[in-house]
């Protein structure tokens, strides 16, 4: 199937590694100009040469943390500058700490609240003027399983996440009118640093061993294996792709059915 995307002009957040990664990774092989970003400048200069050696397409790599306002604003501008515009914005952030109601102080909502779901609001607002002057466009902001089903141990994602998808379905309705598509993906448990981190503060909390940790994981998983990142980014790619012209404020899932509500 051809999803459109030669040319497409995107902006990925929060993209050094995990989910963001894969996801520039497999817009640029379909052809998308595409500019990453990270807080680490190290980190996010590494990842932009391995996807220009990887996919055979220049990618940009920018400086910016997404937590700050500030920063999201140079991003964008940043991004359309580099670009000659832009089609696409993929809203990312690394996921709030762990941790139970009990455990969390105020400074880490606080954080939660700006990381999670001031990110998407800031960066969106920043990113329509440009998406309305390419006459459309397609805005995806990947999320969590949280959205559907609280996780254990992870208050903040629990509450901030499904404000995230309130806010999408509501601009999904709000932004038709400008051929601009809203939706939201969200991976179950897909092998990343983050599902690493996650593991072991259960391991920890529950004093298990890491491997016991995720043998339970694994039986609760319908398919039986953690999922791969290219798996969530050919997804990520296709909801961003003419392919999909016809979907909007939807909420999708790469979970291997784990997540069991309706």
């Amino acid at each position: 199937m051809d999803l459109g995307l030669d040319g497409k002009r995107a902006l990925v957040l929060a993209s050094s590694g995990g989910l963001g990664y894969a996801t520039a990774r497999v817009l640029a092989v379909e052809g998308a100009d595409v500019v990453i970003s990270s807080r680490d400048p190290g980190r996010v200069r590494d990842a932009g040469a391995r996807l220009t050696g990887e996919t055979g397409r220049s990618v940009t790599a920018l400086v910016g943390d997404v937590s700050d306002a500030s920063d999201l604003a140079s991003l964008v501008d940043g991004a359309v500058k580099a670009l000659g515009g832009l089609d696409i914005l993929v809203c990312n952030a690394g996921g709030p700490p762990p941790g139970t109601f009990a455990d969390v102080d105020e400074d880490q909502w606080d954080l939660a609240y700006q990381l999670t779901l001031q990110s998407v609001v800031r960066s969106v607002r920043l990113a329509l003027p440009h998406l309305r002057e390419a006459g459309g466009g397609s805005i995806l902001v990947l999320a969590s399983s949280s959205i559907k089903q609280p996780i254990p141990n992870l208050v903040l994602s629990n509450v901030f996440r499904p404000a995230v998808q309130a806010l999408c379905k509501h601009l999904a309705n709000e932004l038709a009118s400008d051929g601009v598509r809203v939706n939201v993906l969200s991976p179950g448990r897909v092998h990343t640093e983050r599902i690493e981190q996650l593991d072991r503060a259960t391991a920890e909390r529950e004093r298990k061993s890491l491997d016991d940790v995720r043998a339970e994981t694994i039986a609760a998983i319908p398919l039986g294996r953690l999922g791969e990142p290219q798996e969530f980014g050919r997804m990520a790619a296709f909801l961003c792709s003419d392919a999909a012209s016809y979907v909007t404020g939807a909420s999708v899932l790469v979970d291997g059915g784990l997540v069991k509500s309706l």
